[in-house]
């Protein structure tokens, strides 16, 4: 597979048009394979090339560019085309989040608009690791002291996914960095290897996405009507210890 080029971006503005974005699209940030080396499962993998895109702080109206900024909320689209590296599939680079002020971390909500998509999720702590298989329309929530990657697990589909998430934290990427990724690696023949770096390595979990019950949680699809409706919900992802329900509806 090629490296993400200029083809790659007039497949992005394809998939950002009416069919999963009504506003205006700023200029995406990118990422780059060599800013995943070290965190591969082969060790000495070395890539090279623009492998993601990444239009972050979306807003359709300035109506709700004003809420989403005076709520410290913020809406992004990421766009993930198919690539095989060193004999795994795509992903993004992991990261953890910080703890609010109340001392409990901050949450994400994911949808996926088009495509197939494998979010590893592991506990900070090491005591869980679990792998969501979501579709297009499904919708994941990363919940408090949980880190999480997300695999592009085909050979032939873009993923697109939008996600709704704090805007006032800063994510902490070091542990994956120092743990040469996450608890597992997805390689592309289907296989799951053992990431042995991390020292703590619970059994993965894996769950299909449509049957966790995200939408009794009041997380639907499209995710982006949260911010239309003004949903209280949506303030999960600032402060989840005010909706301990929600989290345990939301995740396996």
């Amino acid at each position: 597979m090629t490296a993400y080029g200029q083809t790659n971006q007039e497949r992005d503005a394809f998939l950002l048009d009416r069919r999963f974005w009504d506003g205006p699209v700023p200029e995406p940030e990118f990422r780059n394979a060599e800013d995943l080396t070290g965190i591969w499962a082969r060790g000495r993998c070395t890539a090279h090339g623009r492998i993601y895109s990444m239009y972050r702080d979306l807003a359709e109206s300035p109506a709700d560019r004003w809420w989403l900024t005076t709520n410290g909320l913020r809406y992004d689209i990421t766009i993930i085309p198919p690539r095989v590296i060193c004999g795994e599939y795509v992903k993004t680079k992991g990261h953890f989040h910080p703890k609010n002020r109340a001392g409990y971390g901050y949450p994400e909500i994911y949808t996926v608009l088009d495509g197939h998509a494998h979010y590893l999720i592991q506990r900070e702590d090491g005591s869980d690791a679990v792998l969501v298989d979501a579709r297009a329309g499904d919708v994941v929530v990363v919940p408090p002291g949980y880190g999480h990657v997300t695999i592009n697990p085909s050979a032939d589909e873009v993923l697109c996914m939008a996600n709704i998430v704090s805007s006032r934290f800063s994510s902490n990427y070091a542990k994956y960095v120092g743990g040469h990724g996450a608890m597992y690696y997805e390689m592309a023949d289907g296989t799951i290897c053992k990431n042995r770096s991390w020292k703590r390595l619970p059994p993965l979990r894996r769950v299909t996405a449509g049957r966790i019950r995200t939408e009794e949680a009041g997380f639907a699809f499209p995710i982006y009507d949260l911010i239309r409706k003004r949903s209280p919900q949506i303030f999960f992802v600032t402060s989840p210890e005010q909706f301990s329900a929600i989290a345990d509806l939301a995740f396996p």
